[in-house]
């Protein structure tokens, strides 16, 4: 199996990127990124992308891949709708419409989160629910993974500074709270493994939660 995955970079990327390149049964990972991602091995391979909502610069590498992990994303924290619209529904969906011409049986899994809901008065949930739906539109193996309080592990960090503190001061607390409410909290390399799975042998749902995850 070769993969894709969208936002290596990323708190979840990093962790992704991760699975993708311990599990034996993947020959190839291909990164795409804004900026490398210091990671060195024999499988990975990287192309950089300077406008997310265009991949003709990058179409001609992106053939010959069995999955699409994309996990690139932002906090909606201090922006509007239109900006958040940009990052959050026209990068997936140009990526998923540019893979789905070049392999329409692509496994494409799309981290949204757990509240996401394309009817829902939340700006973040409302965006992240359209492209959800998009997304599955296109693909038939297309899917919305939905985490809720993710823990970084094997030093994955987000980009946003105030995450890692909040990780920093709540991992005390993560012990606990698997305990009491083991369906809204995973990590980093669960959602990874996760995903493989999806790609090798599918999923009953194709909105899968954060319990389904584990």
């Amino acid at each position: 199996m070769r993969v894709i995955v969208f936002g290596a970079t990323g708190m979840v990327g990093q962790g992704v990127l991760r699975e993708s390149l311990l599990a034996p049964d993947v020959t190839g990972v291909l990164a795409v990124t804004r900026t490398p991602t210091g990671v060195s091995h024999p499988k990975l391979s990287e192309v950089t992308l300077a406008d997310f909502a265009d991949l003709s610069p990058i179409a001609g590498q992106l053939s010959g891949y069995d999955a699409c992990f994309y996990c690139l994303g932002v906090s909606s924290l201090g922006m509007d709708e239109a900006a958040y619209t940009r990052v959050s529904y026209d990068y997936p969906v140009a990526a998923a419409r540019t893979l789905a011409g070049l392999n329409p049986q692509l496994t494409f899994i799309y981290v949204s989160g757990s509240g996401t809901d394309a009817n829902s008065r939340i700006m973040w949930a409302r965006v992240k629910g359209r492209s959800e739906n998009e997304i599955m539109s296109i693909f038939p193996n297309g899917y919305a993974f939905r985490p809720g309080f993710i823990q970084p592990t094997h030093g994955a960090r987000s980009k946003t500074g105030w995450y890692n503190t909040a990780y920093a001061l709540t991992a005390p607390l993560v012990p606990m709270l698997r305990r009491l409410a083991p369906g809204h909290i995973t990590t980093t390399d669960a959602i990874g493994r996760a995903m493989l799975r999806a790609a090798r042998t599918g999923f009953p749902r194709r909105v899968v939660t954060n319990a389904d995850m584990h």
